[in-house]
């Protein structure tokens, strides 16, 4: 692992900062790493408002999209809500629907089979809209690229308003409204909304239209929030606020899918990380195993009961999924070990009987062994369809640009994307793919890194020091779990390895003598030997609350140990 530790902030503005808040030094540093210089600035930080949420119709196109959705309810047309199969496509989906429908009824949902039709918007779906009277699609978390697909629902006279955060193409569909706030063209002040994001912007101007204010839409935040975590999005500007509140919605008055969700993991305060590793893995393993209509099912059943029966049915496509996940990983490591592959600058593996629904996160799972772009391919249909992922640091999606005379189809975002390509084009794109990251990639990438936010003494780890800390959540890129570094520690003597296979590290530090943290590494069993015999090391962790039998302590989250 690369220990990067971050330039240390201007310490005037510090100081400043620390006397303007009456906070630690220490706090006030980490505020002004994340550009946070002023107690204004602060308080936006600290206390996230609704109101602070940007005017819809900055957005491009916003007021078509909006006229030409009035115009189909006053002569009761039938819209169809179309969306991607993931946690992103399904909330935005399950978002605009129930939006729509408390106050109007001609409303039908549609997720495109991943098997069957693929990623975003298909002939089949327009086709199926077509033969159903419907003359209005919402597209949501998908659209941008589908040129061919927006000219032939013209040819069937359905209209298409496009609600996507993807990067464009060179050229934008035809659709009567296009909002993605990452078109040139568009000047709306945040472009880092995921999809179901921008579907919430949407509502937020309908229901200006009608004399609503935001806080008449925060039932919908739940979805919005979940999304947030599950796409991976930045965490700052208007999706900090979204979280933020969304997040409460999810603690104090979810909804009937996300209560069922919640009973079955039984925990009562959920973090954006507990939504990214329990609520979104089954809202994915629907559209991963069965089909994304089940996870639309559950995000909008009102009755409880209905709900859990529904929650169940993804529970068990949840478990499926990662028996899957878990058997495909096993075989493609086994491959990579087999043909030498790890000596490559890339990660590219294919198998036609893997499955499609968890190839992702197979990618995922190689990154986290072998540290390189990766890309895993199985067979779809009469092509090969793959799911790429990056590290950090690497665009995968301009990689994935710079081979495109041998892909049919691509998209996604700088660390991941999808695409497909002919079978007999996979060893040629699998040559390009790895001469562009040869070629583009500053190698240091390929090893992990571990950025630290500053050093600290142990003792300056209090409840209040951490108190204030989780005040900086909700976490996630853009604002990032500090982590922190500090020397001279020495275990007291008890540290062993702990888990099933004793793959965890779990220690008791000292520092200087006092205090005394516990602390758990998890996968860093190996390291054992570094704080055997009270050999003094160095530590980069973050700082979490252990829960145990009733009592509440301080713990240390370690992502590295040193000599």
């Amino acid at each position: 692992m690369r220990w990067t530790l971050k330039p240390k902030p201007n310490q005037d503005t510090v100081r400043d900062l620390s006397k303007a808040l009456q906070v630690e030094l220490s706090i006030a540093s980490l505020l002004v790493q994340r550009g946070i210089e002023s107690y204004e600035q602060a308080k936006y930080f600290f206390r996230p408002s609704l109101d602070d949420l940007h005017d819809p119709f900055l957005m491009k196109d916003m007021d078509k999209a909006v006229s030409r959705i009035e115009t189909a309810i006053a002569n009761g047309e039938n819209i169809m809500v179309y969306g991607d199969y993931d946690v992103d496509g399904t909330t935005a989906v399950s978002l605009m629907s129930s939006y729509l429908l408390s106050t109007y009824s001609n409303v039908a949902t549609y997720i495109p089979d991943r098997y069957d039709e693929g990623y975003g918007i298909s002939y089949k779906g327009i086709d199926y809209a077509a033969d159903n009277d419907v003359t209005l699609i919402i597209a949501l978390d998908c659209g941008i690229k589908a040129i061919d697909k927006i000219a032939h629902a013209k040819e069937k006279n359905v209209d298409f308003i496009i609600c996507d955060h993807h990067r464009p193409g060179p050229k934008i569909p035809d659709a009567i409204a296009v909002l993605d706030p990452k078109q040139d063209d568009c000047n709306y002040p945040f472009d880092e909304l995921c999809g179901c994001g921008v579907g919430f912007k949407l509502i937020q101007a309908l229901a200006s239209k009608k004399g609503k204010t935001i806080e008449d839409l925060t039932e919908y935040l739940d979805l919005v929030a979940t999304a947030i975590g599950a796409d991976i999005v930045p965490i700052i500007g208007e999706n900090r606020i979204l979280a933020y509140h969304g997040l409460h919605i999810i603690n104090t008055k979810p909804r009937a899918g996300f209560k069922s969700i919640i009973n079955q993991i039984k925990k009562d305060t959920l973090t954006i990380t507990d939504v990214v590793f329990t609520i979104a893995p089954r809202i994915n393993a629907a559209g991963r195993m069965k089909h994304g209509q089940y996870a639309v099912d559950l995000l909008t059943q009102t009755n409880l009961t209905t709900a859990t029966k529904y929650a169940e049915e993804i529970e068990a496509f949840n478990t499926d999924r990662k028996d899957a996940d878990k058997r495909i990983t096993k075989e493609a490591l086994a491959y990579i070990e087999e043909h030498k592959e790890q000596k490559r600058f890339t990660t590219v593996v294919y198998n036609e009987t893997w499955h499609k629904g968890v190839i992702g996160i197979v990618a995922s799972r190689l990154i986290e062994n072998y540290y390189r772009p990766t890309l895993v391919f199985t067979k779809s249909g009469d092509r090969l369809a793959a799911s790429a992922r990056s590290v950090k640091g690497f665009d995968v999606y301009n990689a994935l640009e710079a081979c495109s005379e041998h892909i049919e189809q691509f998209g996604g975002h700088k660390y991941a994307a999808g695409l497909t390509l002919k079978e007999e084009n996979y060893e040629p794109f699998k040559r390009k793919f790895e001469e562009v990251v040869k070629a583009s990639i500053d190698k240091s990438l390929l090893t992990p890194e571990i950025t630290i936010d500053t050093q600290i003494d142990l003792d300056d780890i209090t409840p209040k020091f951490y108190r204030i800390l989780s005040q900086f959540a909700p976490f996630g890129p853009g604002n990032m779990t500090p982590v922190f570094m500090s020397d001279n520690l020495k275990d007291t003597g008890y540290g062993k390895c702990v888990g099933e296979d004793e793959s965890h590290l779990r220690i008791t530090v000292t520092q200087n003598g006092n205090p005394k943290l516990v602390c758990i590494g998890f996968g860093l069993g190996e390291k054992l030997n570094l704080i055997e015999n009270k050999k003094e090391f160095k530590a980069a962790y973050s700082i979490d609350e252990n829960h145990w039998q009733g009592n509440v302590s301080l713990q240390l989250k370690l992502k590295d140990i040193k000599g």
